[in-house]
């Protein structure tokens, strides 16, 4: 059984309240769990895409920064590149994103590079994959502190810890990895056949001519395409990944993810809104509050997580994510059997 700390918030409005209070978390876990922090710990976060103002703001982590450097530590945020179009999709659009919604306190490491092809091949010999790639700067830490928003998302049924480190710490070919079934797709009427995704494609999986297509048989899963052609020609067929094969296969890359590494996890459980934050358009919570949790298990986090918020609004909310917690527990990335300490601010 793992511990998860609790401190109870009301609202995201205060981000000092909610600054003051993940430090607080972060104090008590650290102390109770007796971690040596190194000298570099990054902030592992997530940017928001453009429009979404549901994310986590920078201000509710200075508490934490503060903590930080007042023990003369190092640190960085870090992401990773998005597999889809959008701001986020390469390194240099992706900085200019999180410097327009405020992340400027710290340096910001993109950890797979200016395309999302640099990463390490993690072996793990589980059901769906033998290795992962993890995005190489995350794949050299040896700690890092994980901060997730916990809130709804389409695919997972909820994304928290598990999902931060699965798809949050994933090359841009480990991401596309986990999604069963999905190969990149040319939109014939799109795509210009210039040749940039030709040029880029490693696995020599794309031809032009007589029409624009994938080789699904020579697709090694790398998704460059996606990121190199202007024309927004090349996208993913997401619908494909509804199934209880993609909820599994994000334990088995998050169980990569936290490989060899001391972990700290934080959920801020606010602002809960029924879409992910990588949704580019604004959301209404559908939930009260609940607050800020920390642990160094992501299941027993996500699992708390879950619990304290269908409380409050029921059974069937978030309820698909089920699968993803029992599967990470089969595969001991942690264990869904926890204790709740409340603590006071």
């Amino acid at each position: 059984m793992s511990k998860v700390f609790y401190l109870p918030a009301t609202s995201l409005k205060n981000p000092t309240e909610i600054a003051v209070g993940a430090k607080h978390l972060l104090e008590k876990i650290i102390d109770e769990e007796k971690i040596e922090l190194p000298s570099f710990v990054p902030l592992k976060v997530h940017f928001g895409e453009k429009n979404n103002q549901s994310f986590i703001k920078p201000d509710n982590f200075s508490g934490i920064i503060d903590y930080l450097h007042s023990r003369n530590i190092e640190t960085a945020y870090i992401e990773t590149n998005a597999l889809y179009n959008g701001e986020r999709q390469n390194r240099t659009s992706h900085k200019k994103l999180a410097k327009d919604h405020g992340f400027t306190q710290l340096p910001i490491i993109i950890a797979d590079g200016e395309y999302g092809d640099e990463f390490e091949s993690v072996e793990i010999n589980g059901t769906y994959f033998e290795k992962c790639f993890i995005a190489k700067a995350i794949a050299d830490q040896d700690c890092m502190i994980i901060l997730s928003h916990f809130k709804g998302h389409l695919l997972a049924g909820f994304g928290g810890a598990i999902k931060q480190l699965a798809m949050g710490c994933a090359s841009r070919g480990g991401k596309l990895a986990q999604h069963s079934n999905a190969i990149p797709k040319i939109k014939i009427k799109k795509c210009k056949a210039c040749g940039d995704c030709v040029e880029t494609c490693p696995a020599g999986a794309i031809n032009l001519e007589p029409t624009p297509m994938i080789d699904e048989n020579k697709c090694i899963g790398c998704a460059s395409c996606i990121a190199v052609c202007k024309e927004k020609a090349v996208t993913m067929t997401w619908w494909a990944s509804i199934s209880k094969k993609f909820r599994e296969k994000i334990a088995e890359h998050a169980l990569a993810a936290q490989k060899d590494k001391e972990i700290i996890y934080i959920n801020f459980v606010l602002n809960i809104t029924r879409g992910c934050d990588c949704e580019a358009r604004k959301m209404k919570p559908i939930v009260p509050d609940v607050g800020i949790l920390a642990s160094i298990d992501p299941v027993s986090i996500d699992a708390a997580s879950l619990d304290l918020t269908q409380k409050l609004k029921g059974r069937k909310i978030f309820n698909r994510g089920r699968r993803t917690l029992d599967y990470a527990e089969k595969v001991n990335l942690g264990t869904t059997h926890y204790e709740l300490v409340q603590i006071k601010p």
